[in-house]
Formats: C-alpha cells, sequence, structure tokens
C-alpha cells in the first residue's frame, strides 16, 4: 500500500508540534494526528495552578519566543496559548480527534487506525505522545473501599479544595513536591508525605535569581559533577533535609534522571513547611482500611484526600505490542530522536526527560530527528 503522507507525527504537545516543525523546514509534508480537540491536552486536563519548573528562556520551541512580559516560569494557561501559537504561526497541520489505536507496517511504510476505523498512511510515523500521558498509581491492597477520597497528582484540582482537609501525598518525586508547594500555601488542616525514597532537590530560586537558569550549563557537566553541583546547591540554600525526615536519595539528582528518567524536583515552599511543622513525614503506604490507610511502620493516619503522586506511562504498550520497541516493564520506547528503533520509518520523540526540560529537549531532538528522516526519504 503506497504511503499517502511522508511523515505523520502522532500527539500535539511540546516534542510532536517540534518535530512537525523540523521536518516541514527540511522539505517534508507532514501531517500531525491529535486525539484532543486542541493543541496541548495534557495542560489543559492539569490542574490550574501549574506552571513550568523550567525558565522561559528554556521552554520556547525552535522559531518562537514567549510574549514579551511573560513570567519566569510560565503558567498552564500561558503555555496552552503559546503552542496554539506556534501551530499557527508556523503553518503547522494539524488533524484533531483521531485517537490512534493501531500502528502496523503496510509493506512501504505503516498504516496508522484510529478508534473510529479511519486509517492515514505514512513512510515515517513519529510518537510524540510524551512520557507522562496516563497517570498511574499502585494497586494498594483494599484502595477500592477507602471512604475518603483517592487522586492523582494528575487532578490536583484548586488548592482551595483541601481547605480544613487532612491531605497525605504519596510519593516525593517532582509531581509531589509540587502538589506540596501548592498545598504549603493553603489551608489543609494536616498534610502528611508519605515517602519511600528521598528526593535529590533542587529550590525554584535563589533570592530573586531563577535556578533553572543554570540548566544549560549544567548538562555540559559530566554527570557526576552534576550530582555534586545539585547536592550542593540543595545543601546551601535548603539545609540537611534528612533532619525534617526525609531519606537520603538513592543517588545523584542527574543520575537517576539519566538511568530512571526521574526527573529532579523543585521546592517552592515545601520544605519551609516542613520545617514549620506543617508538613510531617510519614512511612509508605502499606493498604487501605476503610477510612484509615495503613503505613509500613504498623501506624494509620485518618486522611480524608489521598494524593497520588507516583508516575505517569506512556501507555504505548497495547498500540505497539509485538514490535518489540518499547519495555515490557515501564512501556518507555528503546530508543527516542534520531536513535533507531529496529523498525523502520518508526521513530519516537520527548520520550525522556532532560535537565534544560521538556521544551528545550524537544527541539533538539527535534532537529536530529527531521534530519535523519530526510536524509532516508
Amino acid at each position: 500500500m503506497a504511503a499517502t503522507h511522508p511523515v505523520i507525527v502522532i500527539g500535539a504537545g511540546a516534542s510532536g508540534l517540534a518535530a512537525a516543525d523540523a521536518l516541514a523546514r527540511r522539505g517534508l509534508p507532514v501531517l500531525v494526528l491529535e486525539m484532543e480537540a486542541h493543541v496541548a491536552g495534557p495542560w489543559r486536563r492539569r490542574h490550574q495552578r501549574l506552571s513550568l519548573n523550567t525558565h522561559r528562556v528554556f521552554s520556547s520551541l525552535p522559531g518562537l519566543a514567549y510574549p514579551p512580559g511573560t513570567p519566569a516560569f510560565p503558567s498552564r494557561e500561558q503555555v496552552i496559548a503559546y503552542l496554539e501559537r506556534y501551530v499557527e504561526e508556523r503553518g503547522l497541520k494539524v488533524e484533531f480527534g483521531f485517537e490512534v489505536v493501531s500502528i502496523e507496517p503496510d509493506g512501504n511504510g505503516w498504516t496508522v487506525g484510529s478508534r473510529d476505523g479511519r486509517q492515514r498512511h505514512a513512510a515515517h510515523v513519529v510518537f510524540a505522545t510524551g512520557h507522562d500521558k496516563v497517570p498511574w498509581m499502585p494497586d494498594w491492597p483494599g484502595m477500592a473501599g477507602f471512604t475518603g477520597r483517592l487522586v492523582h497528582a494528575a487532578d490536583f484540582g484548586r488548592v482551595e479544595d483541601y481547605a480544613g482537609k487532612r491531605v497525605l501525598v504519596v510519593g516525593a518525586g517532582n509531581s509531589g513536591f509540587d502538589v506540596l508547594n501548592h498545598l504549603s500555601a493553603g489551608k489543609a488542616e494536616r498534610i502528611w508525605l508519605s515517602v519511600r525514597q528521598g528526593p535529590s532537590l533542587l529550590p525554584k530560586r535563589v533570592g530573586k535569581v531563577a535556578v533553572h537558569r543554570f540548566a544549560g550549563m549544567m548538562e555540559r557537566l559530566p554527570t557526576a559533577v552534576t550530582d555534586l553541583a545539585i547536592a550542593a546547591t540543595q545543601r546551601a540554600v535548603l539545609g540537611d533535609i534528612r533532619r525534617l525526615g526525609l531519606p537520603r536519595a538513592p543517588s545523584g539528582g542527574a543520575t537517576r534522571l539519566r538511568d530512571e528518567q526521574i526527573a529532579i524536583p523543585v521546592d517552592d515552599g515545601a520544605i519551609a513547611a516542613m520545617r514549620a511543622g506543617r508538613i510531617a513525614i510519614v512511612a509508605p503506604v502499606a493498604r487501605f482500611e476503610g477510612d484509615r490507610v495503613v503505613l509500613a511502620d504498623g501506624s494509620s493516619l485518618d486522611a480524608d484526600v489521598v494524593i497520588a503522586a507516583t508516575g505517569y506511562r506512556t501507555g504505548l504498550e497495547t498500540i505497539l505490542d509485538g514490535l518489540r520497541v518499547v519495555d515490557a516493564t515501564t512501556g518507555r520506547p528503546k530508543a527516542t530522536g534520531a536513535e533507531p528503533t529496529g523498525q523502520k520509518g518508526l521513530w519516537f520523540i520527548g520520550m525522556r526527560p532532560g535537565i534544560t526540560g521538556h521544551f528545550h529537549s524537544a527541539g533538539r531532538e527535534a532537529r536530529a530527528l527531521a534530519a535523519t528522516i530526510a536524509a532516508q526519504s
């Protein structure tokens, strides 16, 4: 079956739009398929107080800057507006409402199928659906019978919704600290943090200086040196966080980012709230029993709300079953950017977090991928 498009990009987020633009600049017509009715679907679904932890200088895509007056860390609404503007000003073609549920080799490329039976064909297909598409939480014993409210951090909502509530946050990663930073400025009655592994943590600012402004320099350093720089900054600005009850991190922040794709958490008020006694550190969750959350040390909590900041999955396992291009355990692609996947014409972009952030990495990956696809076309 003849391919009707040189390239299809699946996903109209930052990585997908960066890839489509880089390919178009090399003279390759691109069709972007997006399951939502608009760009920036994940951003629209996340809570209203969400903002980037990456500085705006690292948070734009090639060819378009944020408008004057944009704050150092663009808000959810500003990111959505920016991506909408990017599609318009860069002249990208997006087919909305196309939910990809299958992809099959067709002899001269790939056939991509939608949930409603539509098909599109291309010589090259680029998956840009993100490493954090599907919120994930453990299958804790008894969770189905929990009489309180159990939500994922992606559905945090408004901080005002937690006023007067006893709130347990599970997980001290990037999304966990994002939730804690917001809760620390609210009026929750009690806040607990259930933690299994300690974080390698960076402050959002030192005085009025955004720490992420130095990400470009840190990215060029050897991983071991970056680990030391992160640890030194954490200690100098935030003190010894283990005295607050947080466990030691299993490895350095840059090492975990490289080896486990675990983003570096950012503190913007949570540590101060721990010092003030407003956030208490507790043991990992073991199970739920009615209205109680039982912890691994045998103690229990009477939380009104449990927020699972327990990570995300790609959701690619079922779509790509049998192609051997994703890890069977994590669902993460084995290759990204211009790296070969072992399947001719099949590519991934934006599947690994980086120190400079998702937007900056997307632009860099997109340029390399576009050059590789152009050379094969």
